[in-house]
């Protein structure tokens, strides 16, 4: 047991009673439109990174942004150099960064990053490349790997995968959620017929992931049959397309729910920073839910968020 781990259980925990929770968020998407929402949420923890005047796209980034913020508070508390496990969990903002500068070098829209601090692995030597060979040499010699790729869907793939291949190897007690997601990402490229987008190291990852079964399926009902039972409830009664929302919104509850279990064991580990990190992730993804409700007149979606309260 680990004193620092005890800290930031401590502590973490008082982070999770400033979530809004599955109720709060369920008042917010009420709302009648984006501005109440707002309103509304500046006066909650997620306020610091919330102006009156936001649109839909800049609220839901400083949502995220907030939960940023939280987990190099939590990293901060844990024992030195015992961040790793909140490094790798915070892979998925850093994704997001790294996929949006990509974008930019392209002649994209220059989008709003998160502010990683120590929880990055890549981030600042991506940040100094002028050129997607640069970035894909950056994320080679990373803990992220070869993408296999300069082209951005390959890459993007190539990232997603490999989040969830180390957060299974990496993450205590999350091993269930990142082999759920990996079956999310490949489920996507069996329904939308781009398995050329899936490089050599993705194909690895998600073999390492959901065994070798995957790569022979034909249809999403073929997938189901040939995961491991974990990652195959996720998908449960998803067939087309279409379907693959109800499978994200349960994959957030059963990330909320794996998050409550490891923050009530008694062991003070990094586990509990992981299960302080879940859950913090999976509310932010109810705020982002229900601010999209409140953009389009309030109400409705109700089944999603009841899907992660």
């Amino acid at each position: 047991m680990s004193a620092g781990w005890v800290a930031a259980g401590v502590r973490g925990r008082g982070l999770l009673r400033r979530r809004l929770g599955g109720d709060g968020a369920s008042r917010l998407a009420a709302l009648p439109s984006l501005a109440a929402a707002l309103a509304e949420l500046g006066a909650t923890p997620y306020g610091r990174e919330i102006h009156p005047g936001m649109d839909l796209a800049a609220a839901q980034h400083g949502v995220s942004a907030t939960m940023v913020w939280h987990l190099r508070i939590l990293a901060g508390w844990g024992p030195p150099l015992g961040a790793g496990p909140l490094r790798v969990f915070a892979g998925g903002f850093e994704i997001a960064n790294i996929t949006g500068y990509l974008v930019a070098l392209s002649g994209g829209q220059v989008p709003d990053v998160y502010e990683l601090g120590s929880l990055a692995a890549a981030w600042p030597a991506v940040l100094r490349s002028r050129t997607a060979a640069e970035v894909r040499a950056a994320l080679t010699s990373s803990p992220w790997g070869d993408p296999g790729s300069e082209e951005l869907a390959i890459m993007r793939l190539a990232l997603q995968l490999a989040w969830a291949r180390r957060v299974f190897d990496g993450s205590p007690g999350a091993a269930d959620c990142a082999v759920a997601y990996g079956a999310l990402v490949v489920a996507r490229v069996i329904a939308t017929g781009s398995r050329a987008s899936l490089g050599p190291g993705a194909v690895r990852d998600a073999t390492h992931l959901l065994g070798p079964g995957w790569a022979e399926a034909t249809s999403l009902e073929d997938l189901t049959g040939r995961l491991p039972r974990v990652a195959a409830r996720g998908l449960d009664g998803v067939r087309a397309l279409e379907d693959l929302w109800r499978a994200e919104a349960r994959w957030w509850s059963t990330l909320d729910t794996a998050g409550a279990e490891l923050v009530a064991r008694p062991r003070a580990d990094a586990s509990v920073g992981v299960g302080v990190a879940a859950r913090l992730a999976a509310d932010a993804w109810r705020v982002r839910a229900a601010l999209a409700v409140a953009a389009g007149g309030g109400g409705g979606l109700a089944e999603v968020l009841d899907g992660v309260a």
